[in-house]
């Protein structure tokens, strides 16, 4: 399955002339997921060519307006556009106040379904699923409530070993059992095993996204053994009392979280707008976590 995350937007607080406050999109298989919508997400889905009218489920982490004055104006425009599909929107109980009243001052009655999911404030918890995908929420620690989350791939269907499958003439009808994981039964009533029939697959993958949070030791459990882990950078480790007073990480702080839950490649973002320049955010935390890149907009990262 394909499974990527296209950086829209990595400013935090305020947009900057180069750099957009928090959007990312998650694209798995054929299914197409928001993280965050900050102010101006709907240009910069236009700008990077993503068709926004695929996306169906929304997640925001929190209600600071950098991570979610965007959703308004994209909801009306997927209304002004005709969509009829049902919209799914994570967050915390009060976002849904905060559309209604919005919706109802504009006298707008949206075309589409719009299906809203409070967030537990204080534990894990399971989104949304289907039989390849799995979405959960988890909590992290800011000044208001504040939730990462994880996307995980469940065991993809098994690969058919062509040859084989042509060789003993199996019928159309029995590829989606054995790709399931069955086993097969000839019209002589022989079994042929289901490792015989299908290619080893690979180990499911994990993209886990923590948005603004203080250093947290609690994070671990939820991002171990993520393939990506985007973890917020606000500031450089010079400013770690900073950092702590507005519960905030540093470059060191989410280099520290991705060593101990062992993921395999850090992306880092929500970069504080004094800097102009993010290489030295970018050798600081290499200097504690080597695999770590950039969230750059307009560019997507393979998990």
């Amino acid at each position: 399955m394909k499974f990527s995350v296209k950086i829209l937007g990595c400013s935090s607080a305020t947009p900057t002339k180069h750099r957009n406050p928090s959007a990312q999109v998650v694209t798995m298989g054929d299914k197409m997921f928001l993280i965050d919508c900050g102010e101006g997400t709907q240009m910069q889905l236009r700008k990077y060519g993503v068709k926004f009218q695929r996306i169906e489920h929304i997640f925001i982490s929190h209600l600071h307006g950098d991570h979610y004055l965007g959703l308004a104006g994209l909801l009306f425009t997927m209304h002004l556009f005709g969509r009829s599909a049902a919209l799914h929107v994570y967050g915390n109980s009060v976002l849904m106040d905060i559309l209604r009243l919005q919706l109802e001052v504009s006298a707008t009655t949206l075309v589409y379904p719009l299906v809203f999911h409070a967030l537990e404030p204080e534990k894990a918890t399971v989104l949304w699923e289907d039989e390849l995908i799995r979405i959960s929420s988890f909590p992290l620690v800011h000044r208001v409530p504040t939730h990462g989350f994880r996307f995980e791939e469940k065991h993809e269907l098994l690969h058919l070993n062509r040859e084989r499958i042509e060789k003993l003439h199996i019928p159309f009808g029995e590829l989606a059992r054995i790709k399931r994981g069955g086993d097969y039964v000839d019209s002589h009533g022989k079994l042929h095993a289901n490792a015989s029939l299908t290619l080893k697959r690979e180990a499911p993958k994990v993209f886990a996204y923590c948005s603004d949070t203080a250093y947290s030791r609690e994070i671990v459990p939820h991002v171990a053994g993520a393939d990506l882990l985007y973890h917020e950078t606000t500031f450089m480790h010079d400013m770690a009392a900073t950092a702590a007073e507005k519960q905030h990480s540093t470059t060191r702080q989410a280099a520290e979280i991705a060593l101990e839950a062992q993921a395999k490649k850090l992306l880092i973002g929500h970069f504080s707008a004094r800097y102009d320049d993010l290489m030295p955010l970018l050798e600081e935390t290499r200097g504690v976590f080597e695999r770590t890149e950039l969230a750059e907009e307009g560019e997507s990262y393979e998990v």
